[in-house]
């Protein structure tokens, strides 16, 4: 377990897709994507296992986490290194039951009292979002800018901006004060995944400037 927050701890670049090819996904590792979620909410359990242990593969491959999005039930089957469950999704408590203490848990976030309630220990990263109106979530309007300040000075572990984010709109977030981000579109309707995943990677990577706050941000 110590390995693994020591791997997500220095993780950047969050990646969260559907069932993708593995010429896909080999181009966003290599383009410094460190976490790839598996989403296939209704799919069968057969083909979750199946694609996830694929996934599973081509991230370790690049020493990459893989998690597996609100089925901790199949975490183990597939291979997946935890699992990230929503506000409506698994509770918290129960998904840690079933992953065991040795796998990472994490946790959609929308609103200062939910990233309050993260820090019961059981969470090991959260997501803050959706940062900008996204068509990959319908109608949950955006938190805006504000939220991720918030998580910078009161979010207990780490953290990762997520919603509409490009390398259109990085340099914002960035200002914000957030250290790392997960993104759907960005990646898996770039023409070149790869390029487009350095490209993110390298803003990430880049020194904050003076003026942000760190607070809360490791």
């Amino acid at each position: 377990m110590i390995e693994l927050r020591n791997r997500l701890s220095r993780a950047r670049l969050y990646l969260v897709c559907g069932e993708a090819p593995d010429e896909f996904l080999t181009a966003a590792l290599r383009g410094g994507v460190d976490i790839v979620q598996l989403r296939m909410k209704d799919s069968p359990d057969a083909e979750i296992v199946t694609v996830g242990r694929r996934f599973a593969g081509a991230c370790a491959e690049h020493n990459a986490l893989f998690i597996l999005n609100d089925r901790p039930d199949l975490v183990a089957p597939a291979g997946a290194d935890g699992v990230h469950v929503g506000q409506d999704d698994t509770p918290i408590a129960q998904a840690r039951t079933i992953v065991g203490a040795e796998r990472l848990v994490g946790l959609s976030t929308h609103s200062p009292d939910q990233i309050e309630a993260a820090a019961s220990g059981e969470v090991d990263y959260i997501g803050v979002g959706p940062v900008h109106e996204t068509p990959t979530k319908p109608g949950r309007p955006a938190v805006g800018l504000e939220l991720v300040r918030y998580a910078v000075a009161h979010a207990v572990m780490p953290f990762f901006a997520i919603g509409g984010i490009d390398s259109d709109n990085l340099a914002t977030v960035r200002a914000a004060g957030a250290r790392r981000v997960a993104v759907v579109r960005a990646l898996t309707e770039a023409a070149e995944p790869e390029p487009a995943a350095r490209e993110l990677r390298a803003h990430l990577d880049t020194d904050p400037s003076p003026g942000e706050v760190r607070v809360g941000a490791a």
